[in-house]
């Protein structure tokens, strides 16, 4: 099986196998396979996770999808999920309508916040995860995923069509991230230090040189109009012109990162391997390194209650302070300015 992003920041990820479906049969849900209900939800991987409004949403392995209405406090299973495949990403277009994606190609969506699902694409041949999806509005989205696989939709999730990303390219890098910033340039984070930009809603993508060779696995758009993409070995990059051009940061650390989110007081917060978690607050120049004491894999951070973030990956979900500062006390280290 493949190791793809999510998989290797994790360490465990693996489909389980879906049923025998194509893309034309994902309309009769009664002959899919579907998640099973598990009291360890909450527990096993998780490789996604997103806002839905004021709803927390996750996604992971067996085609779990879980939620919380409670800031992270608890968490439910979502009642009807027509897939075991592993997810690997989950895109909110608003608190209503979502869609996830994973291996053999498959993207579900949601009407009700998560509450059930319906598969809307299937393409087990492909052996090409989704690892990530992003709207432009309610009709026109993109899934993106190994081997430069990308398949669009413009009716809202009711058909799939295959494509490439750069028109005429025979690339065939795994595009781990599609998001956009600000200002609507939408950037796709990749391997061998690519990041393909699109200025017309995704029609067309051109490839940007970054100055870097390894892979990118994840990316963010910041609120103050830039955007990071973030990789192996602790590589983060910045870019302060919707991505035309990208200088690298101080990570703090050497582990890979794969994850992050911006929170509403500007504390922007990166995730990923060996229990790295990262708090910058001078607009993602500088961050401090804060390693959990697992030291496990993490992909995804969400804000939760009570002053806190949730993070999501190898043990499932896992709560720690959004502050830098009482992050390290938490787990026995004194914090200093600077380090």
């Amino acid at each position: 099986m493949f190791a793809l992003v999510a998989v290797s920041l994790a360490g465990v990820a693996m489909s389980t196998p879906a049923a025998a479906a194509d893309d034309a049969a994902a309309t009769d849900q009664s002959k899919l396979e579907y998640a099973t209900p598990s009291k360890l939800s909450s527990h096993d991987l998780l490789l996604d996770a997103t806002m839905a409004g004021k709803r927390m949403i996750a996604v992971g392995q067996f085609g779990h999808v879980i939620y919380s209405d409670d800031g992270g406090k608890t968490w439910e299973q979502a009642k009807t999920v027509p897939t075991q495949v592993t997810l690997t990403s989950v895109y909110f277009v608003n608190e209503k309508v979502g869609y996830a994606g994973g291996h053999d190609s498959t993207v579900i969506r949601t009407d009700d916040g998560g509450n059930t699902w319906t598969q809307v694409y299937h393409n087990v041949e492909s052996q090409s995860p989704i690892m990530s999806i992003y709207f432009v509005d309610e009709d026109h989205g993109l899934a993106v995923g190994a081997f430069s696989f990308v398949v669009e939709t413009k009716d809202g999730g009711k058909t799939w069509n295959q494509r490439t990303l750069v028109a005429d390219s025979t690339d065939d890098s795994h595009l781990n991230k599609i998001y956009a910033t600000k200002d609507g340039t939408i950037l796709v984070a990749a391997e061998f230090g690519k990041v393909f930009r699109s200025t017309d809603k995704g029609e067309t993508f051109t490839e940007v040189d970054t100055g870097y060779e390894g892979s990118f696995w994840g990316g963010m758009a910041l609120k103050d109009g830039g955007a990071l993409v973030y990789g192996m070995r602790g590589n983060v990059y910045r870019s302060t012109d919707d991505g035309v051009t990208w200088a690298k940061i101080n990570s703090g650390t050497d582990k890979s990162v794969g994850g992050g989110w911006e929170l509403d007081n500007g504390t922007v917060v990166l995730i990923g391997l060996q229990g790295y978690v990262g708090y910058s607050t001078d607009d993602a120049k500088t961050f401090t390194e804060v390693t959990r004491a697992d030291r496990l894999g993490y992909v995804a951070v969400l804000p939760a209650a009570d002053n806190q973030i949730a993070v999501f990956g190898e043990p499932g979900v896992k709560l720690q302070p959004d502050d830098a500062a009482k992050a390290l006390d938490a787990v026995g280290f004194k914090f200093s300015e600077g380090s």
